[in-house]
């Protein structure tokens, strides 16, 4: 839906893993917000209003926990290979900003030894790039899980009343939950569009069960929920920062609980730069407002689109529990 802006996945099926990469045909204004109380990020400071760099690449999505950090220098030097990056003297240095989803604990092999697949996860995943991608379990979502469910990656995008789009990217692998209690009723609903993740709508009633805190493992077990909103209106940095914020209610409305002590919640805001604001304070704050319900649309999207793993005791999917 944004010009300008292809999506890559790689796996690696075995390790129940992968990489998601967003690429952005000119370097896109961007920030982000750091929802969760454990965070995994590289380059995130420099997306900060106030810091030097004006524009980014690409952004990068990774499972691996720590590990997946590599992912970013893989899609870096591809990036490199074409050419992209920030002139310094006589060398380039593409910026590719990435945060980490922690999946070591979902039946996948993990035994890599000295050498993660994550380097060449985020080479492949930017050499894949394309207008055409995969949701659910595929790249970054590969290995995702939640509370109760398969986590997954999902999409969701809005038009603006003055022509400008959004587009959230929801990588989720929650703490919590995106389904209210066991039903099959998202929390996401009220801001459903054409039925895209199945048009359930709300329960009747909300028992009390279902406002109980449920999370996934243990409290201190890691889990984060990550994604972009992408926009091709003219963003400053710091519209940019206002955006990442104003998305994070939307992963707020979308999972219960979220932004927990061993989250990792966080959220880049892009801006490819093609529809100005005409009126900045207003349009800023419908772009914000869309972007929520959007994130939210995608957390709900990219679980009842997910698979669940092929391993022994693995998490069901949404419609393995809630076939109709």
């Amino acid at each position: 839906m944004i010009a300008g802006l292809t999506i890559g996945h790689a796996e690696d099926i075995r390790a129940a893993s992968g990489v998601t990469a967003l690429l952005f045909e000119k370097p896109a204004v961007a920030s982000i917000s750091i929802l969760g109380g454990a965070p995994g990020g590289r380059d995130t400071a420099l997306l900060e209003p106030e810091m030097t760099v004006e524009g980014v690449d690409a952004l990068v999505f990774s499972g691996g926990s720590a590990f997946g950090l590599d992912a970013a220098g893989g899609a870096q030097c591809a990036l490199l290979a074409r050419g992209r990056g920030v002139p310094v003297g006589s060398v380039r240095i593409p910026i590719v900003p990435q945060a980490i989803i922690f999946d070591l604990l979902n039946g996948g092999g993990k035994n890599w030894g000295e050498w993660p697949p994550y380097w060449e996860l985020g080479r492949r995943a930017l050499y894949n790039a394309a207008g055409e991608f995969a949701i659910g379990s595929a790249g970054a979502g590969l290995g995702a899980t939640t509370a109760n469910l398969k986590g997954g990656f999902g999409v969701a995008h809005a038009r603006t009343r003055f022509g400008a789009v959004v587009q959230a990217f929801a990588v989720v692998n929650a703490i919590g939950s995106a389904t209210i209690g066991d039903s099959p009723y998202f929390w996401a609903a009220p801001y459903e569009r054409d039925a895209e993740f199945g048009g359930l709508g709300m329960p009747q009633d909300i028992p009390a069960s279902a406002l109980s805190l449920k999370v996934k493992g243990h409290a201190n077990e890691p889990a984060t929920t990550i994604g972009a909103v992408v926009t091709d209106a003219v963003l400053t940095k710091a519209q940019a920062k206002r955006l990442a914020i104003m998305a994070g209610d939307g992963l707020a409305r979308a999972i219960r609980p979220s932004h927990a002590p061993m989250d990792g919640d966080t959220i880049f805001a892009a801006a490819t730069g093609a529809v100005p604001l005409a009126d900045p304070m207003m349009n800023l704050t419908e772009l914000g407002m869309l972007a929520a319900d959007c994130f939210a649309r995608a957390v709900a999207v990219g679980v009842y689109e997910a698979k669940a793993l092929a391993f022994a005791g693995a998490l069901p999917d949404w419609r393995l529990r809630h076939a109709q």
